[in-house]
C-alpha cells in the first residue's frame, strides 16, 4: 500500500487528538514550529498539516494568536447525528477581518435550535465548493447556509438544489436571478458613503481598487456604489485610475507569492499614478498592502485610504475608516430563514442587515 505524504500523517494524527478530546473544542493547537520539533518534519509540511484541518473545517486559524479547535466540526458521531438533525456551512473563506463573527453566530443559532452544524471551506474554488455540497447533502444535512465562491457563473450543483426545492440560503453574495434566500449587506449604499467619506475631504483623483476576479454580484454593487458617490457630487469617476488586477485577497490565491506579486503592481501604479489622491478599497487585506506600499513611496498620509471590513480587536482602534458589517446579523438572520424554509413557512427573499461606516482611530466595538 502507497504510503501517505508526511502531511497527511500529521494531519491525521492531530484530528485523532481533536476527535478524543486530547484537543478540546476552542483549545489552540500547537504552532507550526511546535508541530516541527513534536513530529520531526519541516515547516512546509506543518503548515500542509494546518491548512487541510482549516479547509476540513476542524479549527480556524487566526494571525498572530494561533490555531484553535471549532466547536461542532465534521467530525460529528453517528450518535450525535442521530440525535441532532445537521445544517450544513459552507465559508469561501473566514479571517478576523471578515466571516469569523458569522461562524459563530450560525453554530451558536444553531446550538440554541437543537441542530449540530458541520462546516466546510471552499477556498475560492468552484469544485471544492461542489464537492462540499455533494458531502453535506451525502451526511444528511436538513439544509445549507452557502458563502458563494467569486465567480460570474453560478455553480450548477446550487442550481440543482433550487430545482429540487433543497433548503438553501446565501450569505454576503446573492444570486441574483434566483429564488434563493439571500442574507448580506447593501453593498452598493455601503460604497456610496464609504467614497463619499473621502470626496467630502476634498480628494478628487480616487481609485477603486478590488481584486482581479470574475465579475461577481459583490464586487460589482461595490463599483457601482463608488460611481454613484461621485455622481452625487456631479463629478465623474476616472478609471484610468483604478487598480484591479490584484489577488492576493482572493482565497485561491493567499500566499507570500501573490503578496509580493500584488506589492510590486502597487509600486508600479505608484510610480506612474503620481496624481491618485486617495484610495477606496473593496477589502481590508488589500488596504494593507496599499498602505506598506505608499508608506514604502513616503506618500502615505491618514484618511487616504477608506475600505471594507477589519479585524476587531477590544480596546484598539480602527486603522482605516471602514465598513463595517453586521456580521452576527447575517449569521443569525441566515439560519431564521433557512429553518422558516425547511418549516415551508412565509419568509422574505432577501434581507440587507444594517451597516456602519467607521472612522479611522474610531473603535468598532460597542
Amino acid at each position: 500500500m502507497k504510503q501517505l505524504p508526511l502531511y497527511e500523517q500529521v494531519h491525521k494524527m492531530i484530528l485523532k487528538q481533536i476527535d478524543t478530546g486530547e484537543y478540546p473544542p476552542g483549545g489552540r493547537l500547537p504552532s507550526e514550529k511546535e508541530l516541527e520539533k513534536l513530529y520531526h518534519v519541516s515547516r512546509i509540511t506543518a503548515q500542509k498539516a494546518m491548512n487541510l484541518l482549516a479547509e476540513d473545517g476542524r479549527i480556524v486559524r487566526l494571525p498572530g494568536k494561533g490555531s484553535f479547535v471549532i466547536d461542532n466540526a465534521a467530525g460529528i458521531s453517528s450518535a450525535s447525528a442521530e440525535k441532532q438533525p445537521l445544517i450544513g456551512l459552507i465559508l469561501d473563506e473566514f479571517s478576523p477581518s471578515f466571516a469569523y463573527h458569522i461562524l459563530h453566530s450560525i453554530q451558536s443559532a444553531c446550538e440554541e435550535e437543537g441542530y449540530s452544524m458541520v462546516l466546510r471551506c471552499s477556498s475560492g474554488s468552484l469544485e471544492r465548493e461542489t464537492k462540499a455540497i455533494e458531502d453535506l447533502v451525502a451526511l444528511g444535512v436538513q439544509g445549507l447556509i452557502i458563502m458563494c465562491v467569486h465567480d460570474e457563473n453560478y455553480n450548477e450543483r446550487i442550481l440543482q438544489l433550487v430545482l429540487d426545492k433543497f433548503p438553501v440560503v446565501t450569505i454576503d453574495r446573492q444570486l441574483k436571478g434566483l429564488s434563493v434566500p439571500f442574507v448580506g449587506t447593501d453593498n452598493v449604499s455601503a460604497a456610496r458613503e464609504l467614497t463619499c467619506s473621502l470626496l467630502k475631504q476634498g480628494f478628487r483623483s480616487i481609485a477603486l481598487v478590488r481584486p482581479k476576479a470574475h465579475e461577481t454580484v459583490t464586487l460589482l454593487d461595490r463599483q457601482k456604489g463608488f460611481q454613484q458617490a461621485f455622481n452625487d457630487y456631479g463629478l465623474v469617476a476616472n478609471e484610468s485610475l483604478w487598480i484591479t488586477n490584484l489577488r492576493s485577497s482572493l482565497p485561491e490565491s493567499a500566499g507570500e507569492a501573490y503578496w509580493k506579486q500584488d506589492i510590486s503592481i502597487v509600486d508600479e501604479y505608484l510610480r506612474t499614478h503620481l496624481q491618485t489622491e486617495a484610495f477606496m478599497v473593496s477589502e481590508y487585506t488589500l488596504a494593507r498592502i496599499l498602505k506598506y506600499c505608499l508608506q514604502k513611496a513616503g506618500r502615505y498620509r491618514d484618511d487616504m485610504i477608506a475600505c471594507f471590513d477589519s479585524p476587531e480587536s477590544f480596546l484598539e482602534e480602527a486603522e482605516f475608516t471602514h465598513v463595517a458589517q453586521d456580521e452576527n446579523a447575517i449569521g443569525r438572520t441566515s439560519m431564521e430563514l433557512l429553518l422558516k424554509t425547511i418549516r415551508g413557512q412565509e419568509h422574505p427573499s432577501a434581507v440587507l442587515v444594517p451597516y456602519q461606516i467607521i472612522q479611522r482611530h474610531e473603535r468598532n466595538w460597542g
